[in-house]
């Protein structure tokens, strides 16, 4: 077995942790695994995984072996694509994800026009509010709104979004507009669960209230909702009224009350090794959204 193929058989048994899932995910023999992994700690003079009955870890040596031989392989695979063409033109399927009602407004405008510039790709969309693991998940591009925690993924800021509290103008006619987050408690609010599971609200300076929503929503569209038909006030990330505030219905209060805004970044796994079909996306999607003034 040559040595590229040994480090292929290394590397992924470091990324599953699992020499029997390794021989499946490559179509091997769990034996022909254990062997390459020996043999190629036997010619690098270094033990590379520690096995135990419940699992494989890195050594320290493993783990600098670990990342060199990512990045070979990148290498590799990026001068395979070049000469194959498949690096310079998109070519097979972009899979994204977002928050579902961010991805549906947002980024399937996107996807559409990057399917209609590009008529030989395909597209599948992973819109869902719940955390998704694009590595694990085998996800190419995700759309994130708040601060990222550390990682080695690529991200590319493309605009902030902001919380807010808003309500209709024949809401405000008939119960007046709150001159503070205090006076929330004199007025009728609909409190989406699926955005804010306290009823403490958090607002600028940390200042923090308490709200006893008359009307508990499971999502933010019928939140919203009852706040465009006059009934209530709500609190939402801006851009999920973003039609509303241009059509007139809806309008926001108690900004200077507000919290920091949340950035908005897209996320890729592969940096500069990406292939042409996520460089191409992103920098669709990049332009995109950093000129939506609702974004921005």
């Amino acid at each position: 077995m040559d040595r590229w193929q040994a480090m292929r058989i290394f590397v992924k048994v470091a990324e599953t942790e699992s020499f029997a899932d390794t021989a499946r995910q490559m179509f091997m023999s769990a034996p022909a695994v254990t062997r390459a992994v020996s043999s190629l700690e036997d010619l690098i003079g270094a033990r590379l995984l520690v096995r135990t009955t419940r699992s494989v870890k890195m050594t320290e040596a493993g783990v600098r072996y670990f990342e060199d031989c990512r990045r070979i392989l990148a290498d590799i695979a990026e001068a395979e694509a070049a000469a194959g063409g498949s690096y310079a033109t998109p070519t097979g399927t972009l899979s994204i994800t977002a928050s579902a009602l961010f991805g549906q407004m947002y980024v399937l405008p996107v996807v559409t026009d990057y399917l209609d510039t590009y008529p030989t790709m395909k597209a599948k969309t992973l819109f869902i509010d719940r955390p998704v693991n694009i590595v694990e998940e085998g996800i190419d591009v995700a759309v994130r709104i708040g601060h990222l925690p550390d990682s080695n993924l690529s991200a590319v800021k493309v605009g902030t979004v902001r919380r807010v509290m808003c309500g209709s103008p024949s809401y405000f006619e008939r119960f007046g507009v709150p001159k503070s987050p205090a006076d929330l408690k004199d007025h009728r609010i609909a409190a989406s669960t699926a955005a804010w599971a306290s009823p403490e609200w958090k607002f600028g300076d940390d200042l923090r209230v308490s709200v006893d929503a008359a009307l508990q929503c499971n999502t933010n569209e019928a939140a919203i909702q009852s706040a465009r038909e006059g009934w209530g006030l709500t609190r939402v990330l801006n851009y999920q009224i973003g039609p509303s505030l241009v059509a007139g219905e809806l309008q926001i209060i108690l900004s200077e009350f507000e919290e920091p805004p949340l950035p908005i970044h897209i996320l890729h796994p592969e940096g500069r090794h990406a292939p042409a079909k996520v460089r191409a996306f992103v920098d669709m999607a990049a332009a995109r959204l950093r000129e939506n003034r609702l974004l921005n």
